[in-house]
């Protein structure tokens, strides 16, 4: 049974983060031949300001690409 677990900033709406997990049970589907059922995926989701790179938290780049 393969797992996947994906790391994110939170942002993406529950559509979005249904479609990618449907995309990624499609990929293993047809890479691994295993059945649909099988795949199980988990999204751990981090606030901007837990989540850093380049040394600005996310929250800090957000404001500095707004300007």
């Amino acid at each position: 049974m393969p797992e996947i677990t994906i790391n994110m900033a939170v942002g993406r709406s529950d559509e979005q983060k249904a479609a990618m997990m449907r995309d990624i049970t499609k990929a293993l589907v047809t890479n691994l031949g295993v059945d649909a059922d099988a795949v199980v995926i988990q999204i751990n989701e981090a606030p901007l300001a837990h989540k850093m790179k380049g040394g600005k938290t996310f929250v800090e780049r957000k404001a500095a690409a707004g300007k």
